[in-house]
């Protein structure tokens, strides 16, 4: 059940089970996503602090290094942060990252998924059943081992 946790400074907190927040963002090269987009489709929904930065790169490279697995599955991942498309498109370019990452520089993605901050985003995830609705949600990450962890709680 959604609620306000006021001991978390009024931010949204969500639990398995609940319907996913809609969203509606612009990737890194100006295209539109929904969460609809995604209806029939497993969804990993993780939000990083910011792009090109040391704990990024690692978490988004280790979701490239096993991407191919995630694809054979039928789970799409994409990252969101509060930069910029141009910041994210050369991000991307740089890393040879497979898949998207979306702009949410209002801020409101993040607040409405609870992983908002002052400065960033939280480094949170949320896998998201084709329903729509949110299956499990990481609020610790282990940038090293966090698209392992996630694969293998999926496929088990």
């Amino acid at each position: 059940m959604v609620f306000l946790n006021y001991f978390s400074n009024g931010n949204i907190v969500l639990s398995a089970g609940d319907k996913a927040p809609f969203f509606s963002l612009s990737d890194q090269d100006g295209k539109i996503h929904n969460l609809s987009d995604y209806k029939g489709m497993r969804l990993i929904v993780y939000f990083f602090p910011m792009a090109d930065t040391p704990g990024w790169i690692k978490e988004a490279c280790g979701f490239r290094n096993i991407y191919s697995e995630f694809e054979k599955n039928n789970i799409t991942v994409i990252g969101i942060s509060y930069d910029k498309t141009k910041s994210l498109r050369d991000f991307k370019g740089k890393y040879n990252l497979p898949f998207d990452f979306l702009s949410d520089s209002k801020k409101s993605v993040a607040k409405s998924f609870g992983a908002n901050g002052f400065m960033v985003p939280k480094r949170m995830t949320f896998i998201i059943d084709g329903s729509g609705k949110i299956e499990k949600i990481y609020k610790e990450v282990n940038i090293n081992t966090h698209a392992e962890t996630i694969l293998k709680d999926i496929l088990k």
